[in-house]
């Protein structure tokens, strides 16, 4: 399908790219997630342009910022803010409210009005950027929770441009999103966006519930991946747009010798052992201290995986500066160190605790040699760790345990076990059906798994989402259904392929 030859223009928090000041100057440094990769080849084709924070409260970065765009083929656009921006946009509100209000754990919201205040007027600072240097035939697609409020700042502005929205993290239902204090304004300023896409089904049917709990005069219809809502004379289109990985470079990435010669490593030095890994950011949401007790309660409850197992969980360092952040590590810290100590016997440590970033050799190579990836946030958006682990199983010996409340079951249901993340028994049942499961079984499960990542991968994603911004009709794009919660029982083995 052709599509108009209209540039595109990305918005997010950050840039995409890193830059570092030395003795010598900036050094500036390729971002490398998945959504830079999937992105910067359409913004090369389009004469695009991205616009971010650069990391910097400093002013003087033309120069980098002018090398970088070089090395890119796009344009680079900074929007300065201050420390105390920062600090009450970003840690404040972004941070302190949403997040944690958006992963259904009201309780660790601070609402502090001056929060509010503060990340309008970012919001207001990056819509004036945006407005100053761009077009009325651009296409702006704005990301994630940090910027909801731009397009109101638009239309106050007088913008006419079309704005397209995604967010990455869940959107909660109606009785959660209702102890937000500024509820209305911000659900009225996520509708002046033309485009809303959120990760999956369960995600839009919130923010729809949410629509017609708090705001009158709507009018929903359609069905599919793409819904619309009839705002007085506006119609807004809301959509399902599971984000993914670039699953292509993934799978080529391990099966290079440095990662062969990095996953043989790691086995030569725990043995025979299988290797359970859990991988994540340093955040309460991602259910590490309740993985962890699941993995005691698996110990306990199952002796024969005493010596037969090494649990390698990487925490990779976030948010450090936040008093929360540091007690949670601690936490973690002080678990590990009280499960190796009860359990640790000659030759064979239960857990193996690993905090830093890995580089991009190590990292696949954990994944390759993993038999069994244990996933169990208590909220995620999507976790592109369970199909970045997928696509790195080339030899198809693996098996996940994911969490319910992770984006990505509604696609890995059939192919994962999956648990509750608060259910520790359960978790425990699931780690020794993992660790006995016949070798049949974890081929078919993980085939499967490989071939609907390989399928919808990053690009699709992109793809559909641009396609319903500037189609009125999608196609050959499947709608993943959520996964049922109800249908869980306690036979996980009765799940048939």
């Amino acid at each position: 399908m052709d599509l108009p030859k209209r540039r595109l223009v990305i918005v997010s928090n950050r840039l995409p790219i890193v830059l570092e000041k030395n003795a010598e100057g900036w050094s500036v440094t390729q971002g490398s997630g998945g959504l830079v990769t999937a992105l910067a080849p359409v913004l090369r084709n389009r004469g695009g342009l991205w616009i971010g924070w650069p990391g910097s409260s400093e002013d003087n970065l033309e120069e980098p910022l002018a090398v970088a765009a070089k090395e890119t083929g796009y344009n680079l656009l900074p929007v300065f803010l201050s420390n105390y921006e920062m600090e009450k946009y970003y840690h404040g509100f972004s941070n302190e409210i949403l997040w944690p209000l958006f992963h259904d754990l009201q309780s660790r919201c601070k609402f502090d009005p001056e929060y509010w205040q503060i990340y309008q007027q970012v919001n207001k600072k990056f819509a004036e950027t945006i407005l100053q240097n761009t077009q009325k035939d651009d296409y702006v697609w704005i990301h994630d929770y940090h910027l909801m409020y731009v397009a109101a700042e638009l239309h106050n502005l007088k913008s006419d441009l079309t704005v397209g929205f995604f967010l990455h993290i869940p959107f909660p239902p109606p009785d959660i999103f209702v102890k937000l204090p500024w509820r209305s304004e911000l659900l009225h300023a996520l509708l002046e966006y033309d485009l809303i896409g959120f990760q999956t089904l369960r995600d839009r049917r919130n923010f729809i519930q949410c629509v017609r709990t708090l705001i009158g005069g709507t009018h929903i219809q359609g069905k599919g991946q793409v819904v619309t809502i009839q705002m007085r004379e506006r119609v807004i289109k809301v959509g399902s747009f599971p984000i993914s990985i670039d699953y292509k470079n993934f799978e080529q990435q391990t099966e290079t010798k440095e990662v062969a010669d990095s996953a043989w490593y790691i086995h030569e030095n725990l043995g025979e052992r299988k290797i359970i890994l859990g991988i994540d950011r340093l955040d309460y949401t991602k259910g590490i201290l309740e993985r962890l007790k699941a993995f005691e309660k698996a110990l306990i409850k199952y002796p024969d995986l005493h010596g037969e197992v090494a649990f390698i969980q990487i925490v990779v360092p976030s948010r450090e500066n936040i008093d929360e952040y540091q007690v949670l590590r601690t936490e973690i810290e002080q678990m590990v160190g009280n499960i190796n100590g009860r359990f640790t016997k000659y030759g064979w440590v239960p857990i193996h605790y690993i905090f830093r970033s890995l580089d991009k050799y190590e990292l696949h190579g954990y994944y390759r040699t993993a038999e069994i990836a244990l996933i169990t946030p208590l909220k995620d958006g999507m976790n592109l760790v369970a199909k970045e682990y997928c696509a790195c199983s080339v030899e198809e010996n693996g098996v996940i345990i994911l969490s319910e409340f992770a984006g990505a079951s509604a696609q890995m249901h059939t192919g994962a076990i999956m648990v509750n993340p608060y259910d520790v028994e359960s978790i425990a049942d699931a780690l020794y059906q993992a660790f006995t499961m016949p070798r049949d079984e974890r081929r078919v499960r993980m085939h499967k798994l490989r071939q609907s990542i390989k399928k919808a991968d990053i690009f699709w994603w992109v793809d559909s989402f641009i396609q319903a911004a500037f189609t009125e009709k999608l196609y050959s794009f499947p709608v993943l259904e959520d996964y049922d919660y109800s249908a869980q029982v306690a036979d996980r083995s009765s799940v048939k392929f």
